[in-house]
């Protein structure tokens, strides 16, 4: 039976799925801690672990896993880079993986996880399978996407491809962790709206609040929040349309979840892009957390 074989490496639990490589059901699925508290050479392990308990529940050998990871592998240097789960920075994770098991180990990050996975098993499929381009946007604590072309990813020379929330937006935006001013993760994530109504009405809500007060019509500064993240959306996934030209785009995440951005959001959208019209189609996810995992198996 030729299976595809994903492991979703997050920063409380590892996640492993084998699907069968024909119909894409799921084979066997397992959970364990991470326990990154412990240190980077027990999460390598732990990732071993996974792979043999997988192994051992299906009966089935592996020679090839797919990985999705919290931060890129530098395809230059082969290390880890920008990862919320810091014990991995700087260390080849790939190579390390490889030579503790024996098998090929392919790593790509969550946004470019949630994008071939939709693509190939979520809304992409059921909606528009004829789409060749595609770009999965991740709007929520922090903003990031995937390139999906053919049913591929696309990462690129730099290992960056898709990586739209580091773009420069506005100079309205906060100093961002990644050194530069004004990018979209600092304008349009949900923190940095919740900051903006802060700032506002001297009040802390959460995204989900703030768009309930907005449809009620009788907060201003909920209308003035909601209304920076249509214009801005609008504008920041302008450029990836001006360059891309994706057939459709899946806008996953928190903020994502707010209604309004597939109406008012996409109207904004059509004052900045090189066309008179809109003709990318716009989609909410189907697959939630699974994700993740089921991409990192398409990887």
């Amino acid at each position: 039976m030729d299976t595809l074989w994903g492991i979703d490496l997050g920063g409380t639990k590892i996640e492993g799925i084998i699907l069968d490589a024909k119909d894409h059901h799921v084979i066997s699925r397992l959970r364990i801690p991470t326990e990154g508290d412990l240190g980077y050479d027990h999460v390598v392990n732990q990732i071993e672990r996974m792979v043999k308990m997988l192994s051992n529940v299906s009966k089935i050998q592996p020679t090839r896993i797919g990985m999705g990871t919290p931060g890129t592998l530098d395809p230059i240097l082969g290390v880890m880079k920008n990862c919320n789960s810091t014990s991995l920075n700087g260390r080849n994770l790939k190579y390390d993986l490889e030579v503790l098991t024996g098998l090929e180990f392919n790593l790509s990050n969550d946004a470019n996880c949630f994008a071939v996975a939709e693509t190939n098993m979520g809304v992409i499929r059921d909606e528009m399978p004829e789409a060749q381009v595609v770009f999965g946007v991740i709007l929520g604590t922090g903003v990031g996407g995937g390139l999906v072309v053919g049913g591929k990813v696309i990462s690129g020379r730099q290992g960056i491809g898709g990586e739209w929330g580091h773009n420069f937006l506005d100079i309205s935006g906060s100093p961002c962790y990644c050194g530069k001013k004004g990018c979209v993760e600092t304008v349009i994530s949900g923190p940095a709206l919740q900051k903006y109504y802060y700032e506002l009405s001297g009040h802390h809500l959460t995204m989900v609040n703030i768009a309930e007060r907005y449809r009620s019509g009788n907060d201003s500064f909920a209308e003035s929040t909601m209304q920076r993240l249509f214009q801005f959306f609008g504008k920041a996934i302008s450029v990836v349309i001006n360059i891309v030209d994706p057939d459709a785009i899946v806008i996953g995440g928190g903020v994502g979840n707010i209604d309004e951005i597939y109406t008012y959001g996409v109207a904004e959208v059509k004052k900045h892009i090189f066309n008179h019209r809109v003709d990318t189609r716009f989609y909410k996810p189907k697959l939630g957390d699974s994700a993740g995992v089921f991409g990192a198996a398409f990887l």
